[in-house]
């Protein structure tokens, strides 16, 4: 019993075992992958001299062959469902990529939130001159081939997601000369709004795969207000997730965080339950991750990150 709770006192990197990885791209040419939405393959742009011609290539998760997927060049929305074109002026083209029907938005290039089912989006934009906390930024939902529509005005703020199919996360000043933001929910339909938090400014805000929880750092405001934070849409009270690193949801009920490293050690992975409220150690990945490049399949089962030590897409099946 003794031992047991000198272990718990020592943290739980000091007992995380290595978790098995695989290289599945080499050769440092790969930053910046993605899972595709079935989770069996990590998509990348690259081009010439490493490939054939520029285009977006996949690989299998297992490794393997490297193939094209896209042709050509284009922002695609998580299931792939869309081609987003921006223009150089201020229309953005949107193609459907099952049948290349395709009709066009206004954004000026601003990027795109799709919903879960990607058959409605939104966009913002913002007055392009003064101070950023100052500027008026109008935020716009729009059907897939229909017009777009005003839905709120905020300042220095924008989109950080769907929370549902009529509600938006959003964070911003409701008036240009207020010190702190809000972090409110917004129905497109009612225009009721929901305040979550009121803070100097949030970073890190990150959904879950359901909507129904929020992830977010608070820094530079009071000790109070400092640190990472869990919260439910539905606006409970926020709890304090007294770690600090980088974190990805795994699905609805689980994040995975990679705690800040300053003495050179592999990065240890946690795992958070929300449910039971309750920390466990998956492992450490025997390396680091290279500029914050590691990204969780859609399904949970996998986790590729960039290695620090040699540059190659590495993929880790998660216990």
């Amino acid at each position: 019993m003794k031992l047991a709770f000198v272990a718990l006192l020592l943290g739980t990197s000091a007992v995380a075992a290595t978790l098995p990885s695989r290289a599945v791209l080499s050769g440092e040419c790969c930053p910046g992958t993605v899972w595709t939405p079935d989770s069996g393959a990590l998509l990348f742009l690259d081009g010439p001299t490493a490939r054939p011609s520029t285009g977006f290539y996949q690989v299998a998760a297992t490794g393997g062959e490297v193939t094209r997927r896209f042709s050509s060049i284009a922002y695609f929305s998580p299931k792939l469902r869309w081609a987003v074109r921006p223009g150089s002026g201020e229309t953005t083209v949107l193609e459907r990529l099952v049948d290349g029907k395709r009709f066009t938005l206004p954004t000026f290039g601003a990027d795109v939130t799709w919903n879960d089912a990607e058959t409605r989006l939104a966009y913002t934009r913002s007055d392009t001159s003064g101070n950023y906390d100052r500027r008026a930024t109008r935020v716009f939902v729009a059907d897939a081939f229909g017009s777009p529509r005003t839905v709120a005005t905020l300042y220095g703020g924008g989109i950080s997601g769907w929370v549902d199919d009529d509600t938006l996360l959003l964070s911003g000043k409701s008036a240009p000369g207020n010190r702190d933001r809000d972090l409110l929910t917004l129905n497109i339909r009612s225009g009721v709004k929901k305040t979550l938090r009121t803070a100097l400014g949030f970073r890190g805000i990150s959904l879950s795969p359901n909507g129904a929880q929020v992830l977010y750092t608070i820094s530079f405001d009071s000790a109070a207000r400092n640190g990472l934070w869990l919260q439910s849409t539905s606006g409970s009270t926020p709890t304090e997730i007294n770690d600090y690193g980088a974190y990805r949801w795994r699905d609805a009920g689980r994040f995975l965080l990679m705690p800040l490293k300053t003495d050179g050690g592999a990065h240890v992975l946690r795992q958070y339950d929300v449910k039971v409220n309750a920390w466990n150690t998956l492992g450490d990945l025997g390396d680091q991750v290279r500029q914050g490049d590691w990204n969780v399949s859609p399904d949970g089962k996998l986790l590729n990150f960039l290695s620090a030590k040699d540059g190659n897409v590495r993929v880790v099946t998660l216990p």
